[in-house]
């Protein structure tokens, strides 16, 4: 079958159970964007009856993953990422997984992330023919500029082009990164979204009681920022834009949810705010839906799974008109956009909302409304489609027999 013949309505009456290899240097229970988009991607393809090679390096000393009927797991060494504390950068592993993929040979091979590990597994299956689809999760090059290595970013661009235009196919979250990327000389890019999950993250959540922790009534708006509490953030005009709040309305409270490397510096400075350090599942959504406004001045997002998980939670949404808030908010009708880099009218759209209670109800109540439609499965269902694509245009390779037997490998 050629690629041009391929299209999505074949796909009900010849969808096969695909053997899927996923390499990635981050994964669930780890807490960042990456690892929650790829849990939810490859439950969804467990769900559609695929098999999963995931590959990842070891989390801890305890991590002795157990095997089921459609996930194995094959844990490699990594080491610490720098100023990302309980993250590890897998290290090279070719070897090791041309070895595996020689036995268990994969139909596609998903590499979700570019280091190291990333970089052999691409040079694995690349050795063994086998069709790789590339993610773009994470704007690197715009990191270097942050944390002290920016004389880098040309050759970190140019290592980023390269990997990406080896494989397949590259996925990314909106048609924003796209364009750019392949002005950048990126080849043969995909739009994948990203989903939120409304039955954990909507406005029920509201919780009166932790708003009386936070020392606030019905009537006192409170600003809520969630991420990591690092350079690439852009903090300072999240505090700037809560000052411009609060210069409209005093009694306005700036809550914080995430930890990061800037957390302890900030703490001491601004004592005024709430620092709740990281949330999770429920009480992640309890902390969203109890406030009223999100800030999120973010510029280095390829999405930014908070702006909607903020939306679906039914809050007044301030940010940048890039990654996701560029592809789902509409201005003043579901939330709010500043043009990239306006700091002076991102505080000013802050200042703006701070006293308007019925506005900022009339944004959250639309922006509920809009996340509603980012289903996951939709958002499985275009990932599949192309993995099938990849799989389905490729010269057929006879796979060992053991592959559903195989066992979680330790190094």
């Amino acid at each position: 079958m050629d690629a041009a013949d391929f299209t999505y309505q074949t796909l009900p009456a010849m969808r096969p159970q695909l053997r899927i290899a996923v390499v990635t240097e981050t994964y669930p229970p780890e807490v960042n964007g990456v690892a929650m988009t790829l849990g939810r991607i490859v439950d969804g393809l467990q769900v559609r009856n695929h098999q999963i090679q995931l590959i990842r390096p070891r989390q801890h000393v305890g991590d002795i993953p157990t095997p089921t009927a459609t996930l194995t797991q094959h844990l490699q060494r990594g080491i610490p990422l720098p100023r990302y504390e309980g993250l590890k950068m897998g290290l090279p592993a070719k070897t090791a997984l041309t070895k595996l993929w020689t036995k268990h040979r994969p139909d596609v091979v998903q590499i979700a992330t570019e280091g190291p590990l990333g970089w052999s597994a691409l040079a694995a299956a690349n050795k063994l023919r086998l069709p790789v689809a590339s993610d773009f999760h994470t704007n690197f090059h715009s990191y270097s500029n942050h944390y002290g290595f920016g004389l880098l970013r040309r050759a970190i661009v140019a290592y980023l082009r390269k990997f990406h235009n080896k494989a397949a196919v590259t996925l990314v979250p909106t048609d924003g990164i796209r364009r750019e990327l392949e002005a950048s000389g990126y080849e043969n890019i995909e739009v994948i979204g990203r989903g939120v999950d409304t039955r954990l993250f909507h406005p029920g959540r509201r919780d009166a009681a932790l708003r009386a922790q936070w020392g606030v009534d019905e009537n006192t708006p409170v600003a809520l920022y969630v991420g990591r509490l690092a350079a690439e953030k852009n903090l300072a005009l999240v505090f700037d834009a809560y000052d411009a709040m609060r210069a409209v309305t005093p009694a306005t409270r700036l809550v914080l949810v995430g930890d990061g490397p800037e957390r302890a510096g900030w703490q001491t400075k601004r004592p005024d705010a709430i620092f709740c350090g990281t949330q999770i599942g429920e009480a992640l959504a309890a902390h969203y839906a109890s406030a009223d406004v999100f800030l999120f001045p973010s510029l280095t997002e390829t999405w930014g799974n908070v702006t909607i998980e903020a939306m679906a939670s039914g809050l007044a949404v301030i940010a940048y008109d890039c990654a996701a808030a560029e592809e789902v908010i509409r201005h003043c009708e579901n939330g709010l956009k500043a043009p990239p880099e306006d700091s002076a009218g991102f505080k000013q759209l802050a200042a703006g909302i701070a006293a308007d209670r019925p506005q900022q109800r009339r944004l959250g109540t639309a922006a509920s409304a809009r996340a509603a439609q980012l289903s996951w499965d939709a958002i499985v269902d275009g990932f599949e489609h192309v993995l099938l694509r990849l799989a389905l245009t490729q010269p057929a390779v006879e796979a060992e027999p053991d592959w559903q037997t195989a066992r979680s490998t330790r190094p």
